[in-house]
């Protein structure tokens, strides 16, 4: 029995790149990956969103009013019903002045258990130290 962990970290704003819902869309696809897999074996993924990239868990985005399309705020909530571990950096909240009211915190609406987690930078640089691959977007 074989466990595999992808990290993938978001350090770019949502804005003018798909870049970051790119991240969302690969780890919540790496879910559904064990049809490819042996018996026992498993993949895990941890996003982590650092630097700029701590904007994309602002709440109550309006992309699906204003474009017509699925917000990032609702791919967090996807990979939290996934039950993905998704930490964002606690300094760099506090570098924008945004607090844990001012992002997606849970998935409630959809059932989901898994909540984010704002954690320290220290948490996030272990968290890629014990992964198989690492991603950055």
């Amino acid at each position: 029995m074989a466990t595999t962990k992808l990290g993938f970290i978001v350090q770019r704003p949502p804005y003018k790149s798909e870049n970051p819902k790119l991240a969302l869309t690969h780890a919540i696809a790496s879910q559904s990956v064990e049809v490819y897999l042996n018996d026992g074996d498993i993949v895990t993924a941890d996003i982590a969103f650092v630097g700029d990239g701590v904007l994309n868990c602002k709440k109550d985005q309006k992309a699906m009013d204003l474009y017509k399309l699925t917000s990032t705020e609702t791919h967090v909530k996807m990979a939290l019903l996934l039950d993905l571990n998704v930490l964002v950096c606690k300094e760099d909240l506090d570098r924008f002045g945004l607090t844990e009211n001012d992002i997606v915190l849970n998935a409630e609406e959809f059932g989901a258990e898994m909540t984010v987690k704002v954690v320290p930078f220290a948490e996030i640089t272990k968290m890629m130290e014990g992964v198989n691959h690492l991603l950055f977007f």
